[in-house]
């Protein structure tokens, strides 16, 4: 099984396995399988696209199951800015009833491998 995590990424894309299923998402401190959905792409919302819409949409914790009897296999695609791009929120996303939630950051998956070795998010330390 892979650690839970979120994605560094802005975006992840994911062409699951046709008939293993292994991914998993955790929601009110419960985890809920995805279920396999013929030639469908599943599509991820990264900690990225979540610092730049000012937490509108939310990187999932998720994780990944193995099976001991039967091999999984799943393409994943990862989009994410430049990383010497800054990462901040959407200024149009922020004002007086929605304030900037994330600090400016730049080469997030860098940071993000760093904080993930300690066993933390670096999402979370960008919140204000």
């Amino acid at each position: 099984m892979w650690e839970a995590h979120g994605d560094a990424s802005g975006t992840t894309f994911l062409l699951q396995d046709r008939e293993v299923e292994g991914l998993q998402f955790l929601k009110d401190d419960q985890w809920y399988r995805a279920p396999i959905i013929p030639d469908a792409i599943v599509f991820n919302v990264g900690d990225q696209l979540e610092i730049m819409t000012n937490g509108i949409y939310k990187s999932p914790i998720h994780r990944v199951v193995t099976n001991k009897e039967r091999e999984r296999i799943t393409a994943a695609f990862f989009f994410a800015p430049d990383p010497t791009s800054v990462v901040e929120p959407a200024e149009g996303l922020i004002d007086e009833n929605r304030p900037r939630r994330y600090k400016k950051i730049v080469d997030y998956t860098a940071n993000y491998f760093e904080f993930f070795q300690k066993g933390m998010r670096p999402i979370d330390d960008l919140k204000i």
